[in-house]
């Protein structure tokens, strides 16, 4: 008869989470996320800004060791495309890209025109709304600044 008593009151001090209780921790669950969460997206087009500045200097090496092996830059008709391709220039000592020519953080192509307004080339990517000009995140990565 002991035994019957006792599982009937460790039963009755069994419970689990109330309503109350749950919806406590959505909200805490919530608050944290609204916090937190547009500090981690910043971070991340950031990182994307900062790889794009370091991919334009990466091609930008590349164009350079064309340059000398072929005496001039590709032109804008060749475009990045000479430094893994021989375009057809006996000098050509290529590939000067170990992979092929990568596409900016936000998966559109660089643009490349030589001779360029900047210098003998210019290399840009538009950022993250992916049009001319713009500020903070927005604004464009480019191989002359």
């Amino acid at each position: 008869m002991m035994k019957d008593k006792g599982k009937s009151s460790l039963c009755r001090n069994e419970r689990g989470f109330t309503l109350v209780e749950l919806i406590v921790v959505m909200v805490i669950l919530g608050l944290l996320a609204a916090l937190v969460g547009p500090r981690i997206f910043g971070k991340v087009e950031k990182a994307k800004y900062n790889a794009a500045k370091t991919e334009v200097e990466m091609l930008g090496q590349g164009l350079d060791l064309f340059r000398l092996d072929t005496g001039r830059y590709p032109t804008t008709q060749e475009g990045l495309q000479a430094l893994r391709e021989n375009p057809g220039i006996d000098q050509w000592d290529g590939p000067y890209l170990k992979r092929p020519v990568p596409a900016d953080p936000w998966q559109r192509p660089f643009h490349y025109e030589s001779p360029g307004q900047h210098g003998d080339y210019d290399l840009y990517s538009y950022g993250v709304d992916g049009t001319p000009g713009g500020e903070g995140e927005n604004k464009d990565i480019t191989s002359w600044e």
